[in-house]
């Protein structure tokens, strides 16, 4: 552990007090939604929703493109987000012209990726549903993404992530802990899904992890690890590239938790370099400038620029530049352990086949 990390530790602990004031609030704010003081919306009509307890880096937007992988040749399927530093406000319905700045870059990521299904962006997703069924009435189902402790609306079915670096079991409130909600809103999801963890995660410490969670006997936990495909060059589609130890790669990154992307970098090539910004970070002409910069001073045969699909699509508006440029982009997705995939698919579908509504009383 590193002088920065002892000194961040620290420093959270002594917001102990602002931790304990926030969870004080929280627990308020649950308890008058329990006792209906506060009202949750239904909806006679499929509502999946992803999300998790804690700040960030847990694979909501990969398991968002899992669903939609999942559902999108069965199921007319759409997905409804906040948005997140976008330069808009309200809802907005993602069509051919639609740029990450006005819906996200997470919708917008889902929009280029799956053209064919309805993408959209609320901050108030209580006051998106209603606009998307009218835009698209045929719609069969919503996910909904980054919603769990937006209790406004009460989705059907809830898919609660944690990752297996950081369990909600382990962790406490902001400021000192990474939490954004109370450890009993885990009892509101149908799924707890246990991400990032080792691929070869043995049986033993599977069942210490559930044994941590404490689920209900109705909940079903699964586990996932991240699956890395072959990056693909970002506006020559055609274009991959196969990393191999020889490469030497500036990893150009804006994401809330790149620590497994930097493992899995540090095991399959020969060395790389970082570009770090912040999370969900507007990039400009002279980040660009700067990239390029840093890239010419790496002096190899083999090297590349690489970047997240989140990233991305903020840079994806330099076209030009970035056309001669061999920036590429590497895809992830989850991928279920214990030959579970199966089961956790057939949930999913199930609630949409079966769906019957049966509003709180």
């Amino acid at each position: 552990m590193n002088f920065n990390t002892i000194f961040l530790k620290s420093f959270r602990v002594l917001l102990l007090p602002l931790a304990i004031l926030y969870g004080l609030i929280i627990v308020i704010r649950n308890w008058l939604f329990d006792r209906d003081y506060l009202k949750s919306a239904d909806f006679n009509f499929p509502i999946i929703c992803v999300g998790n307890l804690s700040m960030g880096g847990t694979g909501k937007s990969p398991m968002v493109e899992y669903l939609v992988k999942l559902l999108r040749n069965e199921f007319r399927i759409g997905t409804l987000s906040r948005g997140y530093k976008r330069k808009t406000k309200g809802y907005a319905l993602a069509n051919e012209f639609t740029t990450a700045l006005e819906i996200g870059d997470e919708p917008m990521q889902i929009h280029q990726k799956f053209p064919d299904i309805a993408v959209a962006s609320c901050e108030e997703r209580i006051v998106g549903i209603p606009h998307m069924l009218q835009d698209v009435p045929k719609l069969q189902a919503i996910i909904l993404d980054d919603a769990f402790q937006h209790r406004t609306i009460r989705a059907g079915f809830n898919i609660l992530l944690t990752e297996y670096g950081n369990l909600y079991s382990n962790d406490f409130f902001l400021p000192t802990g990474d939490l954004r909600d109370e450890w009993a809103s885990a009892k509101r999801a149908q799924v707890i899904v246990v991400t990032k963890c080792p691929y070869n995660l043995s049986a033993e410490m599977k069942q210490k992890i559930i044994r941590d969670l404490k689920p209900d006997a109705a909940q079903k936990v699964f586990f996932t690890t991240i699956e890395y495909g072959t990056p693909y060059h970002i506006i020559n589609r055609g274009d991959d590239w196969l990393l191999t130890p020889r490469d030497e790669v500036l990893l150009v990154c804006g994401i809330a938790n790149p620590k497994p992307l930097k493992e899995y970098l540090a095991e399959k090539t020969h060395t790389y370099y970082q570009q770090d910004y912040s999370d969900h970070h507007i990039f400009s002409i002279d980040d660009l400038n700067e990239i390029i910069h840093k890239f010419e001073h790496i002096h190899a045969k083999d090297k590349i620029i690489l970047t997240t699909e989140k990233d991305a699509v903020r840079l994806i508006k330099f076209t030009e530049q970035l056309r001669e440029l061999p920036m590429y982009v590497l895809p992830i997705q989850h991928y279920f352990l214990f030959d579970e995939g199966d089961q956790f698919n057939e949930l999913v579908k199930d609630f949409i086949r079966n769906f019957h509504f049966n509003p709180a009383k």
